[in-house]
Protein backbone atom coordinates (compact mmCIF):
# COMPACT_ATOMS: atom_id res chain seq x y z
CA UNK A 1 0.00 0.00 0.00
CA UNK A 2 3.01 2.54 0.15
CA UNK A 3 4.16 3.18 -2.83
CA UNK A 4 6.64 6.40 -1.85
CA UNK A 5 10.42 5.51 -0.40
CA UNK A 6 10.25 4.75 3.69
CA UNK A 7 12.24 8.01 4.36
CA UNK A 8 9.75 9.83 2.00
CA UNK A 9 6.97 8.91 3.20
CA UNK A 10 8.15 10.32 6.63
CA UNK A 11 9.23 13.75 5.41
CA UNK A 12 5.16 14.20 3.78
CA UNK A 13 4.35 13.27 6.77
CA UNK A 14 6.06 15.09 9.15
CA UNK A 15 4.89 18.31 7.11
CA UNK A 16 1.68 17.02 7.23
CA UNK A 17 -0.84 18.48 10.08
CA UNK A 18 -0.29 16.07 13.11
CA UNK A 19 -3.11 13.95 14.33
CA UNK A 20 -4.49 15.23 17.62
CA UNK A 21 -4.89 13.18 20.64
CA UNK A 22 -8.14 11.19 20.12
CA UNK A 23 -6.92 9.97 16.76
CA UNK A 24 -3.27 9.09 18.09
CA UNK A 25 -4.89 6.84 20.58
CA UNK A 26 -7.62 5.39 18.29
CA UNK A 27 -4.62 4.73 15.68
CA UNK A 28 -2.31 3.01 18.52
CA UNK A 29 -5.66 1.15 19.63
CA UNK A 30 -6.51 -0.34 16.69
CA UNK A 31 -2.79 -1.58 15.61
CA UNK A 32 -2.77 -3.48 18.97
CA UNK A 33 -6.09 -4.64 19.06
CA UNK A 34 -7.75 -4.56 15.93
CA UNK A 35 -6.62 -7.25 13.38
CA UNK A 36 -5.70 -6.35 9.67
CA UNK A 37 -4.96 -2.90 11.23
CA UNK A 38 -3.50 -1.48 8.06
CA UNK A 39 -7.11 -0.98 7.21
CA UNK A 40 -6.95 1.68 8.77
CA UNK A 41 -6.79 5.24 7.49
CA UNK A 42 -3.69 7.08 9.35
CA UNK A 43 -2.16 10.22 9.53
CA UNK A 44 -1.26 11.51 6.20
CA UNK A 45 -4.56 10.22 4.52
CA UNK A 46 -6.52 11.15 7.61
CA UNK A 47 -5.49 14.60 7.22
CA UNK A 48 -5.95 14.76 3.63
CA UNK A 49 -10.20 13.57 4.38
CA UNK A 50 -10.10 16.15 7.23
CA UNK A 51 -9.54 18.72 4.42
CA UNK A 52 -11.45 17.08 1.98
CA UNK A 53 -14.42 17.69 3.76
CA UNK A 54 -13.56 21.03 5.03
CA UNK A 55 -12.97 22.18 1.75
CA UNK A 56 -16.50 21.02 0.75
CA UNK A 57 -18.14 22.34 4.29
CA UNK A 58 -20.69 19.34 3.87
CA UNK A 59 -24.42 19.39 5.83
CA UNK A 60 -24.91 15.40 5.13
CA UNK A 61 -21.75 12.52 4.82
CA UNK A 62 -22.31 9.22 4.43
CA UNK A 63 -19.42 6.79 4.22
CA UNK A 64 -19.50 2.99 3.45
CA UNK A 65 -17.07 1.16 5.97
CA UNK A 66 -16.43 2.76 9.00
CA UNK A 67 -13.49 0.13 9.91
CA UNK A 68 -12.70 1.28 13.69
CA UNK A 69 -14.15 4.82 13.30
CA UNK A 70 -10.65 6.39 12.54
CA UNK A 71 -11.91 7.78 8.98
CA UNK A 72 -15.31 9.04 10.46
CA UNK A 73 -14.13 11.48 12.68
CA UNK A 74 -11.74 13.19 10.40
CA UNK A 75 -14.67 13.47 8.03
CA UNK A 76 -16.76 15.00 10.72
CA UNK A 77 -14.15 17.76 10.95
CA UNK A 78 -15.84 19.52 7.88
CA UNK A 79 -19.14 19.32 8.51
CA UNK A 80 -21.59 21.80 9.08
CA UNK A 81 -22.62 22.83 12.60
CA UNK A 82 -25.76 20.93 12.50
CA UNK A 83 -25.01 18.60 9.88
CA UNK A 84 -25.18 14.64 10.36
CA UNK A 85 -22.41 11.78 8.98
CA UNK A 86 -24.06 8.41 8.35
CA UNK A 87 -21.58 5.33 8.92
CA UNK A 88 -22.44 2.00 7.32
CA UNK A 89 -20.50 -1.25 8.75
CA UNK A 90 -20.78 -4.94 8.49
CA UNK A 91 -18.72 -6.19 11.44
CA UNK A 92 -20.33 -5.92 14.49
CA UNK A 93 -17.58 -6.85 16.93
CA UNK A 94 -15.97 -3.30 16.49
CA UNK A 95 -19.13 -1.42 17.17
CA UNK A 96 -18.37 -0.61 21.33
CA UNK A 97 -14.61 0.35 19.85
CA UNK A 98 -16.22 2.87 17.23
CA UNK A 99 -18.60 3.92 19.61
CA UNK A 100 -16.08 5.08 22.29
CA UNK A 101 -14.55 6.86 20.14
CA UNK A 102 -16.84 8.85 18.67
CA UNK A 103 -17.91 9.51 21.67
CA UNK A 104 -14.31 10.73 22.72
CA UNK A 105 -14.26 12.97 19.30
CA UNK A 106 -17.26 14.80 20.42
CA UNK A 107 -19.24 13.29 17.26
CA UNK A 108 -21.40 11.06 18.41
CA UNK A 109 -24.43 13.38 18.72
CA UNK A 110 -23.66 13.95 14.88
CA UNK A 111 -23.50 10.58 13.76
CA UNK A 112 -25.41 7.56 12.66
CA UNK A 113 -23.69 4.53 13.29
CA UNK A 114 -25.23 1.50 11.65
CA UNK A 115 -24.09 -2.08 11.13
CA UNK A 116 -25.21 -3.95 9.00
CA UNK A 117 -25.26 -4.96 4.91
CA UNK A 118 -24.89 -1.55 3.11
CA UNK A 119 -26.43 -2.50 -0.22
CA UNK A 120 -29.57 -2.75 1.81
CA UNK A 121 -28.72 0.32 4.28
CA UNK A 122 -28.37 2.57 1.86
CA UNK A 123 -31.63 2.57 0.62
CA UNK A 124 -33.37 3.46 3.71
CA UNK A 125 -31.54 6.37 4.46
CA UNK A 126 -33.06 9.81 4.09
CA UNK A 127 -32.20 12.84 2.00
CA UNK A 128 -29.22 13.31 -0.33
CA UNK A 129 -25.42 13.67 0.58
CA UNK A 130 -23.14 16.45 -0.24
CA UNK A 131 -20.02 14.10 0.75
CA UNK A 132 -19.59 10.42 0.43
CA UNK A 133 -16.66 8.11 1.28
CA UNK A 134 -16.57 4.42 -0.16
CA UNK A 135 -14.03 1.89 1.59
CA UNK A 136 -15.78 -1.52 1.90
CA UNK A 137 -15.87 -5.14 0.07
CA UNK A 138 -14.13 -4.43 -3.22
CA UNK A 139 -16.45 -6.23 -5.17
CA UNK A 140 -19.38 -3.73 -4.39
CA UNK A 141 -17.56 -0.55 -5.28
CA UNK A 142 -19.72 -0.41 -8.65
CA UNK A 143 -22.99 -1.07 -6.63
CA UNK A 144 -22.88 1.58 -4.07
CA UNK A 145 -21.71 3.81 -6.54
CA UNK A 146 -24.75 3.20 -8.53
CA UNK A 147 -27.00 3.71 -5.28
CA UNK A 148 -25.50 6.94 -4.40
CA UNK A 149 -24.89 9.07 -7.52
CA UNK A 150 -28.62 9.93 -8.00
CA UNK A 151 -28.74 11.52 -4.33
CA UNK A 152 -25.89 13.69 -4.55
CA UNK A 153 -26.37 16.96 -6.31
CA UNK A 154 -24.22 18.99 -8.81
CA UNK A 155 -20.68 20.05 -7.15
CA UNK A 156 -21.15 16.71 -4.21
CA UNK A 157 -18.15 14.49 -3.69
CA UNK A 158 -17.34 10.49 -3.61
CA UNK A 159 -14.16 9.89 -2.61
CA UNK A 160 -13.17 5.84 -3.18
CA UNK A 161 -10.01 4.54 -0.97
CA UNK A 162 -8.13 1.44 -2.17
CA UNK A 163 -8.20 2.11 -6.24
CA UNK A 164 -4.76 1.21 -6.58
CA UNK A 165 -4.87 -1.86 -4.43
CA UNK A 166 -1.38 -2.06 -3.66
CA UNK A 167 -0.77 -1.71 -7.39
CA UNK A 168 -1.96 -4.52 -8.92
CA UNK A 169 -4.54 -2.52 -11.01
CA UNK A 170 -1.48 -2.95 -13.01
CA UNK A 171 -1.34 -7.09 -13.22
CA UNK A 172 -2.24 -8.75 -16.56
CA UNK A 173 -4.13 -11.50 -14.41
CA UNK A 174 -6.19 -10.04 -11.54
CA UNK A 175 -8.05 -11.49 -8.93
CA UNK A 176 -12.07 -10.86 -8.62
CA UNK A 177 -10.86 -7.70 -6.04
CA UNK A 178 -8.17 -5.94 -8.32
CA UNK A 179 -10.71 -6.84 -11.56
CA UNK A 180 -13.68 -5.00 -9.56
CA UNK A 181 -11.16 -2.07 -8.27
CA UNK A 182 -9.80 -2.00 -12.80
CA UNK A 183 -13.57 -1.77 -14.04
CA UNK A 184 -14.79 0.67 -11.19
CA UNK A 185 -11.96 3.01 -12.03
CA UNK A 186 -12.81 2.89 -15.88
CA UNK A 187 -16.79 3.34 -14.59
CA UNK A 188 -15.72 6.87 -12.98
CA UNK A 189 -13.45 7.97 -16.03
CA UNK A 190 -16.49 7.10 -18.41
CA UNK A 191 -19.50 8.37 -16.72
CA UNK A 192 -20.18 11.36 -18.25
CA UNK A 193 -22.02 12.86 -14.72
CA UNK A 194 -18.53 13.05 -12.90
CA UNK A 195 -14.92 14.54 -13.06
CA UNK A 196 -12.20 12.54 -11.75
CA UNK A 197 -9.13 12.31 -10.34
CA UNK A 198 -6.85 9.65 -9.11
CA UNK A 199 -4.71 10.51 -6.59
CA UNK A 200 -1.81 8.16 -5.53
CA UNK A 201 -1.90 8.92 -1.82
CA UNK A 202 -1.29 5.82 0.38
CA UNK A 203 -3.34 2.99 -1.59
CA UNK A 204 -4.84 5.55 -4.40
CA UNK A 205 -8.14 7.76 -3.07
CA UNK A 206 -10.52 8.42 -6.50
CA UNK A 207 -12.30 12.16 -6.30
CA UNK A 208 -15.21 12.40 -8.13
CA UNK A 209 -17.00 15.21 -8.38
CA UNK A 210 -20.29 15.41 -9.89
CA UNK A 211 -20.97 17.51 -12.73
CA UNK A 212 -24.69 17.11 -13.41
Amino acid sequence: MEFLPEALEQYVEQHTSFENEILQQLNRETHAKVMIPRMISGHLQGRFLAMMSKMIAPKTILEIGTYTGYSAICLAEGLQQDGKLHTIDINEELEDLVRQYFDKAGIADKTQYYIGNALDIIPTLPGNFDLVFIDADKINYANYYDLVIDRISPGGYILTDNVLWSGKVLDDKKDKDTAAIDAFNKKLMNDPRVETVLVPIRDGILIARKTI
